[in-house]
């Protein structure tokens, strides 16, 4: 029996809004980068960590279904996904074990990674455990990494991406403000966030100067995550997760979702 309109009609509306409530909506990639093969390459933003829902075969790479690389593979369905980005890389380690899919055939690439060559990690530990002084000291020395160094070896890996897939489109994602300011907030004091928060944006805007020096794409994610900021009451980011501290300061699969999807799609 065909279905009546009035039941097609609640149908789609009910994909509408399950589709919302997910935050799986299909992603609208341009032609050629849906054609062409898609390779995910990076650090825990792009693998997925804090997201859950991880993969047994990516091991301690931790990769996730609900992660913008594998949410737009599944709404776009590209000729070919690879997905290499691992928890915890580092840009000698993007270049040592993540590009050996990249090819002339490659129509898409994205990545995030700096955060810990810069020593976020570790950045996060310090201020989370130890004094203002001590964090801020800490912090102080990650932005002077990032402005001598860092960028030689985001260089190393643009050119060493572009080399493998000439052919490609390039998406390299940053990385989002963590802390609300001026908000009543239990942890970190507003000093050490502020700190943290402005480590980001220089963490940011040095990435985007040497995409745009090899003409690729910048997604900058700051203005989705705006208002889901740890401490704004509706932080699409875990804090210190004392459970799973591998998981603290990353996106939950809201952040994957509603901000680096978006971010990604828009770029592409």
């Amino acid at each position: 029996m065909r279905r009546s309109r009035l039941s097609v009609l609640l149908g789609s509306i009910l994909l509408a809004v399950t589709t919302a409530l997910t935050g799986a909506t299909a992603a609208h990639a341009s032609p050629q980068a849906a054609a062409g093969g898609y390779v995910a390459l990076g650090d825990s933003y792009s693998s997925g960590v804090g997201a859950g829902s991880y993969t047994s075969s990516s091991g301690a790479c931790k990769q996730s279904t609900k992660s913008y690389p594998a949410l737009w593979a599944a709404g776009n369905s590209p000729s070919s996904f690879h997905f290499t980005a691992c928890s915890g890389a580092r840009t000698d380690e993007v270049l040592a074990s993540q590009l050996g899919p990249l090819s002339t055939a490659t129509g898409l690439v994205s990545i995030s990674v700096g955060g810990n060559d810069a020593g976020f990690a570790d950045v996060m530990t310090t201020c989370v455990l130890q004094s203002e002084s001590t964090c801020i000291s800490r912090i102080n020395t990650a932005r002077s990494y990032v402005t001598s160094t860092l960028p030689g070896k985001l260089d190393n890996v643009y050119s060493a991406i572009r080399d493998r897939a000439p052919n490609a489109k390039v998406v390299v994602l940053g990385y989002p403000r963590f802390y609300k300011l001026g908000a009543t907030c239990v942890g970190l004091s507003e000093a050490k966030r502020t700190a943290i928060n402005n480590a980001s944006d220089l963490l940011n805007s040095t990435t985007a100067q040497r995409v745009n020096a090899h003409g690729f794409t910048f997604a900058d994610v700051r203005s989705p995550f705006t208002g889901h900021e740890i401490c704004s009451g509706s932080s699409w980011l875990h804090s210190v997760n004392w459970t799973n501290i591998g998981e603290s300061y990353h996106p939950k699969a809201a952040g994957q979702s509603g901000g680096y999807l978006p971010a990604f799609d828009n770029a592409v």
